[in-house]
Formats: structure tokens, sequence, C-alpha cells
């Protein structure tokens, strides 16, 4: 999906997602420039109180849209949380968090998840010395995380290992810029989810 229209679905469901790296930090941002649904008549029409349903289904849309997932990805990501004992929306939001692309975009090697997403799917990336092209796969305690060699000297990246001198990661990740590898050092925690994951769950167990 072009991320025009992507942007389009953030303004639909009222809330910014960043999908759109470093504008959706500035007034170039749609959710600033618009910050009303789209269509012809967005301005002028109001938001009509949801039903649970319609609230299960805008929560998914949004778990959809930041992680870039389709249904059958979504689907599964719920049965797995379902059959872990721990809460489960915590068990969801960790899955989330350890795949591929998400880590990548946590190391700031990418300044969205999207462009994450196409640096992994075209081979800049390696787990632990090896090229992963699959943004789904899921990092583990220990992996270390790196811009393949190859690509060290590719426009997207020259700059980088200036960039991250003045950038931070979560906890869960250790960062060498210098380097440009990161390594996973615990399980994701505490993170912030502009979405309500209880909802998510609820949706596809009916």
């Amino acid at each position: 999906m072009p991320i025009a229209a992507k942007e389009k679905k953030e303004r639909a469901l009222g809330v910014k997602l960043f999908l759109k790296a470093h504008r959706c930090n500035s007034p170039k941002c749609a959710m600033i420039k618009k910050p009303y649904r789209p269509g012809a008549h967005g301005q002028s029409r109001k938001r009509k109180i949801m039903s649970e349903l319609g609230r299960q289904w805008r929560e998914n849309q949004k778990i959809k849209l930041t992680y870039g997932l389709n249904d059958s990805q979504t689907l599964r990501l719920v049965k797995n949380a379902l059959r872990n004992p721990e809460v489960t929306g915590e068990k969801m939001i960790e899955l989330l968090e350890k795949r591929l692309d998400n880590a990548v975009y946590r190391l700031g090697f990418a300044p969205s998840r999207i462009v994450a997403r196409q640096f992994v799917n075209h081979g800049h990336i390696t787990v632990n010395g090896r090229k992963t092209a699959s943004p789904s796969h899921k990092v583990k305690i220990g992996d270390v995380i790196a811009l393949r060699e190859q690509s060290k000297n590719l426009k997207p990246f020259v700059d980088l290992p200036e960039l991250l001198k003045k950038y931070e990661p979560p906890s869960w990740l250790v960062l060498e810029h210098d380097k440009l590898d990161g390594k996973v050092v615990s399980a994701p925690k505490n993170i912030e989810a502009p979405f309500d994951l209880n909802l998510v769950v609820d949706y596809y167990s009916k």
C-alpha cells in the first residue's frame, strides 16, 4: 500500500501512527496539515459514536498499520499470545517488538518501520552475521543485529554513524553506533502503544 494511502487511513483513524519517518514530527505531517477525516466532507463530518465491534476494528487497523501486518499475520500474533500464560496484551507487544524490521527501526538504523522493512527486504541487515531478508523474523536475547558490511557505503547509510551518536535505543537493545550493530539484551518491556491490544484480541476471538 502506498504511503499516501496509509496516511489517509491514519487520518481516518484519527491518530498519529508515525508512518512517514521524520515528517511525522514536522508541520508537514498529514495529521497536522489535515486533522480531519479524508474525503470531500471530512472537515464537516462528525465522528459517530462507535459500536464495540467498530472500536475493535479500529484498534485492529491501528496495529496493522503501525507494524505493517496483514490480517493473517495479526491473527497468528493473537493466537500465539493467547497460548502464553503471560498477560496477553503484554505478550502481543513483545512479539511485535521482536520483529526484525521493528528492531532495525528501534536501533535507529531506519527512520520508520516502513523504511526498516525495505532495508531488511533488500538484504542490508544481518542477524548474528547472516543476511536475513525476512522482516517478520523474531529476534531473541543475545542476537546481534547489524548493517551488512557491503551496504555501509551506500547513500542511505553513510551518515548513520554520526547520526546515531545522539540516539538512545530502548533499554532492551544496546547500540554500537560506530560499528553499526546492536544487541538484544532483554525482552521488550514497558512499550507504549497507540492502540488497545485487548480490543484487538476481542476482535479475533469472536
